[in-house]
């Protein structure tokens, strides 16, 4: 292979790479969005800028945490090489955004709901993250 080919190939995976990383992040977004926009229209969860319960936020916690394990998982899918670091990288951005959003709603209001809501989506970015990745690693290469 010569060198300009193995650059071109090294391009190339670096892409797939970042392609993995934001689908997996969009479709986990972007499920979160709609069943949100679901359950409000069917009134399971508040309106928007009224505190939810415990067992309403929790129920969100729940979902959340499974739609990140699918997210991860269609992360390590698409992810041209080690698919569990493709989906531990997902992780770490979604550990970002939830530390981001724990920090700018921590003193904001009743609206907020408790504490440990932003600290659960915290405390399970990571871990749900690899979760997804493991359970695509172990199984066969398509």
């Amino acid at each position: 292979m010569s060198p300009l080919s193995s650059q071109a190939s090294s391009q190339r995976q670096l892409g797939r790479s970042i392609l993995a990383v934001i689908a997996g992040m969009a479709a986990g977004i972007a499920i979160t969005l709609v069943t949100d926009i679901v359950l409000r229209k069917a009134g399971v969860l508040p309106p928007l800028n009224e505190r939810a319960s415990d067992g309403v936020l929790a129920l969100a916690t729940a979902y959340r945490v499974a739609y990140g394990v699918a997210a991860s998982y269609l992360t390590a899918y698409l992810a041209p090489y080690r698919p569990i670091a493709h989906a531990m990288v997902g992780g770490a951005f979604g550990f970002a955004a939830s530390l981001a959003g724990a920090i700018a709603t921590w003193n904001a209001g009743p609206a907020y709901g408790p504490h440990w809501y932003p600290i659960a989506l915290i405390v399970f970015a990571l871990p749900q993250s690899w979760l997804g990745g493991w359970l695509r690693a172990r199984q066969p290469v398509d």
